[in-house]
């Protein structure tokens, strides 16, 4: 894997299967936009080449904010061939949380869609804004030599008390993550046929482009996962394979059961906290096994249960083992740590958090006899909320900018469908719940916006007058 880059997957690809599709987008409106190989190939080559027209290099990073369509997958691995990276960036983000971005990737240039170019040329500091619409090359493009070590994506994850932090990932990461998903399980092959239902600012739309294309799998994204139509869309295009997370599982069940509902090719289902108590539900009533899998922007893919230890560990919360390429251990205070090859190269602009090539996950756990993994808790003061990270610190930077708030301090509350909601704990005298919430929506995405509130005279401190959450 160590030699191998997008730009080779995708050539190989290419001569291989020129003709086999690869990618059939499905928009908001039901209409279907399916390319081939060959058209994949031809596609990103030509944007590679009026991106370099517009002098984006090696090295550089150019921002792309754009719904579920073809162009944000063509335009990474357009971005792939010039030796440049992509940042991607949240297509619910407003002034506040794109200025970071752009900001602190050190942006040049941004590719975006019309609905979203306002976002981008309001900032006030806003990179040249190229609409994706016009990517049309003068010349012919010509490929270059591609460096297996350098860094393809910029991707903002949370941090665990501050703002997103930017994670460089090179080519070496996508091939490991994409190639542990090959030779071991799910070993997704030509005969699969993915399907992602995931904003493909996140991560899990890009592993499966990376995983198709080493497969030769064809790859079904659609605009956004709806609960309702789901699984009709699953049947339509004879899905074999899929991964969700967070609320996706509950709001499925949720959905009238239908005569038709095994009337499915899924062979298999990845997804990561599956409810314990709806484990064997989901399986009973799809008639598919599902099978847990751990895994972080940072590192990859780490953990997975796989068919071995499938049937023993249905509704334990298992994470299972980890994957051939990755080393688990957990520390004296029960945190988990994880080492091998295939992870980031660091964050963007911050110290190295390796200790001796061992990443400290935030998240704590325990190991059986056999060396499976099971997560009992966490350290990070991160908010996950249908999938989505939020970060306190950044929500709460955020109401504290507010000219009425006083203190303010954001917490995690459960939440039977999403996980977890977004909690404000405010002292702010004489301001309303509406007030602050379109003062956040405003400045902040919309799942970041706190769906809860609290408000009161005055708010714990603790010696170095930080709010003591605890107390709340």
């Amino acid at each position: 894997m160590a030699d191998l880059t997008l730009v080779s997957l995708l050539e190989r690809a290419a001569a291989t299967w020129p003709l086999r599709p690869a990618w059939t987008f499905v928009a908001v409106d039901g209409s279907e936009r399916t390319l081939s190989f060959g058209d994949v190939a031809d596609a990103s080559a030509a944007y590679a080449q009026a991106l370099r027209e517009r002098g984006v290099g090696p090295g550089d990073r150019v921002a792309v904010m754009i719904d579920n369509r073809p162009e944000f997958a063509l335009t990474w691995l357009a971005l792939a061939r010039l030796g440049a990276a992509i940042v991607p960036l949240n297509v619910g983000y407003r002034s506040v949380d794109a200025q970071h971005l752009v900001d602190d990737a050190e942006v040049r240039l941004a590719v975006t869609t019309a609905a979203y170019a306002t976002v981008l040329t309001d900032l006030e500091r806003a990179p040249l804004v190229v609409l994706v619409d016009d990517l049309v090359p003068a010349g012919s493009f010509e490929q270059g030599a591609v460096d297996p070590g350098a860094t393809v994506n910029v991707q903002y994850t949370s941090g665990t008390t501050g703002r997103p932090k930017g994670c460089l990932l090179s080519h070496r990461y996508w091939a490991t993550l994409g190639g542990s998903l090959v030779e071991e399980f799910p070993r997704i092959g030509t005969d699969d046929v993915m399907l992602t239902a995931q904003p493909f600012h996140y991560i899990d739309p890009q592993w499966n482009v990376v995983a198709a294309l080493m497969a030769g799998a064809h790859l079904v994204a659609l605009d956004g996962f709806h609960p309702s139509t789901f699984w009709q869309q699953v049947r339509r295009h004879g899905v074999t394979y899929f991964y969700c997370l967070a609320a996706m599982p509950t709001l499925l069940l949720k959905m009238p059961t239908d005569p038709a509902d095994r009337d499915h090719r899924v062979r298999a289902v990845q997804c990561s906290a599956i409810p314990t108590a709806l484990h064997a539900t989901l399986e009973e009533r799809w008639g598919v096994p599902w099978f847990e899998a751990f895994g972080m922007t940072e590192t990859g893919a780490d953990i997975r249960v796989s068919s071995e230890d499938h049937d023993e560990l249905v509704g334990s919360g298992c994470l299972g083992r980890p994957a051939g390429h990755r080393e688990v251990r957990v520390d004296g205070d029960g945190q988990l740590w994880l080492r091998g090859p295939g992870m980031m190269d660091g964050y963007l602009g911050r110290p190295d958090p390796f200790v001796d090539g061992w990443f400290p996950t935030g998240d704590l756990a325990r190991l059986d006899d056999q060396g499976r993994v099971y997560l009992t808790g966490r350290l990070k003061d991160m908010i996950r909320r249908s999938g989505e990270n939020v970060a306190a610190r950044e929500v709460e930077d955020v109401l504290l900018a507010h000219p009425a708030v006083r203190l303010a301090a954001v917490v995690g509350v459960p939440d039977e469908i999403r996980g977890e909601e977004v909690k404000a704990y405010v002292v702010a005298p004489g301001v309303s719940e509406d007030e602050l919430a379109a003062w956040c929506a405003e400045r902040l995405a919309a799942f970041k916006v706190p769906s809860r509130w609290e408000f009161r005279d005055d708010l714990p401190l603790t010696a170095s007058h930080r709010v003591e959450k605890a107390k709340l």
